[in-house]
């Protein structure tokens, strides 16, 4: 199915009621994870994919400027476009399938990974979230989940990098490893079970088998 802007693709459990995980990708890669996440675990679970999205509107918090000289500024629609996810889109993709998912989880790479920790902090309606490579070096954001407390206990927080992101001349981005593994720190502190995990190679390297692997361990 289809709105204006965006593609939404929904690959169904093998049975009802099972856990549904929500993806927001830079593309329709839905199909392709699912298929790597069942090779990776025997676990029944459905995806819903979001592609299409404007990056840097969609899914940054608040507004900040851009990272690279050149580049795109960020305008801080996160929030926004949560409640068109939570109030519109899943149920909508729910309801037009007739399913019941036993709880609902929320995934994404890069900036998506960003957003998707965010939405623990701004709606109950996620159990667990995975944040693979992601822009955890956004500004002001390890400020506000250190001042902020989720609206639900998530009962899996997954967190990964590849080995060579933070290293980088960007001041901004070469963060990103410091950060991430406080956020574990600070979710551990909490008493949320969560796992920190590190990749080979940059950004850019293997991102549906990495979000196959994260999506894997969020199912256990």
């Amino acid at each position: 199915m289809k709105d204006i802007k965006k593609t939404i693709s929904l690959i169904e459990p093998g049975n009802s009621p099972s856990p549904m995980v929500v993806l927001n990708s830079v593309e329709d890669t839905g199909r392709e994870i699912a298929g790597l996440v069942r090779g990776l675990t025997e676990k029944d679970f459905g995806l819903i994919c979001i592609s299409g999205l404007d990056w840097n509107r969609d899914l940054s918090p608040w507004p900040s400027e851009a990272v690279f000289k050149g580049g795109d500024s960020f305008s801080g629609g996160a929030g926004e476009y949560l409640r068109e996810l939570t109030e519109h889109v899943i149920p909508e993709v729910l309801r037009s399938g007739g399913l019941r998912p036993e709880r609902l989880a929320i995934a994404g790479y890069s900036l998506a990974g960003l957003f998707a920790l965010y939405a623990l902090y701004e709606t109950d309606m996620f159990s667990s979230a995975a944040s693979v490579s992601g822009s955890l070096w956004y500004p002001g954001f390890m400020e506000f989940a250190g001042s902020h407390a989720p609206r639900r206990t998530p009962e899996r927080i997954y967190l990964s990098l590849g080995d060579r992101e933070e290293h980088t001349k960007n001041p901004v981005m070469r963060t990103v490893g410091e950060r991430t593994r406080r956020l574990k720190e600070l979710y551990e502190h909490e008493g949320i079970s969560s796992i920190y995990e590190e990749n080979p190679g940059n950004h850019f390297r293997e991102p549906e088998l990495r979000t196959a692997r994260a999506i894997a361990w969020l199912l256990q």
